[in-house]
């Protein structure tokens, strides 16, 4: 799809539930947004156009499909665990083709009540209770604390011990000028029975890492570890994405500032996750006394 007019979160409800009937019915987020992505054929210069780049890393599509995403699941058609795994329910599979626009006007019954009717299709209201999990508050507070107020040292210890608290050992920082961009090394253990060397590159930045930064960090590792692992508070063009996964070429596992946030959310390392009480008065159980 050729750049120009955004498409909306209601045009993306088809693309999204046929890329999960390729995916076999579930998916992740960053499978779903890939499949969409090739089915749609988005350009480069719409993949790059962030959502609010100022606050966050998250582009416009994946914002976009996060609705998307809400939108089906209170009409029923999608369900998600708390691994972050979305899947067709058997409403969607019964049907050959969602009509996004019955959906949409569904939904918006449903929640005319607590008036978060909108006229735009491109920017719904946000609600705490039903809001996209990508657009909480939380992850922009973050973004802005990892990019704008921790120094690239202190960001290297962080990503030191978030490697170590996922079961990494021997990670050490280097972050020694000429090394290539690797940053820092460590070993990945399988099941307590195999082990493989890594290279990890992280990355500050608000913006998108090219194809060419990717080569030059694999180039780094060659002979230096058995796979690299490139961590950045921004995204990952699709050409990044491509080269990182080339045929032929040692594999770079690549970690964005969406992934980034999710792994410190469940780790908690500095983000804590707390449980509020609703409470609701039932006027009818009163009445019918």
């Amino acid at each position: 799809m050729s750049s120009g007019k955004m498409v909306t979160y209601d045009q993306l409800m088809v693309p999204l539930t046929k890329a999960l009937v390729k995916l076999g019915g579930s998916g992740s987020i960053d499978e779903i947004y890939e499949t969409v992505v090739d089915i749609e054929k988005f350009d480069e210069e719409t993949l790059a156009n962030l959502h609010n780049p100022e606050k966050s890393s998250q582009t416009e599509i994946g914002y976009r499909l996060a609705w998307a995403r809400t939108y089906l699941k209170k009409a029923g058609y999608l369900e998600n665990s708390s691994r972050g795994v979305w899947a067709l329910t058997d409403k969607a599979k019964q049907v050959s083709e969602i009509d996004s626009r019955e959906i949409v006007n569904f939904v918006r019954t449903l929640d005319r009540k607590a008036s978060l009717i909108t006229t735009d299709p491109s920017k719904p209201e946000l609600s705490v209770e039903d809001s996209p999990e990508e657009v909480l508050a939380w992850r922009e507070k973050l973004h802005h604390i990892l990019i704008e107020e921790m120094s690239p040292d202190a960001f290297e210890r962080l990503t030191q011990r978030l490697l170590r608290e996922s079961g990494f050992i021997h990670v050490e920082v280097t972050g020694r000028t000429g090394d290539g961009g690797i940053d820092g090394k460590g070993i990945a253990r399988i099941n307590g029975l195999m082990s493989f060397h890594i290279a990890f590159q992280c990355k500050k930045y608000k913006g998108s890492v090219g194809a060419s930064e990717i080569r030059d960090f694999r180039g780094a590792t060659v002979g230096r570890a058995d796979r690299g692992m490139f961590i950045t508070t921004g995204n990952f063009t699709k050409a990044a994405i491509e080269e990182a996964n080339r045929d032929g070429a040692a594999p770079i596992d690549l970690v964005d500032g969406d992934q980034l946030a999710d792994k410190l959310k469940e780790l908690s390392l500095g983000v804590r996750t707390e449980l509020v009480e609703k409470v609701s008065v039932d006027p009818d159980w009163f009445f019918n006394l």
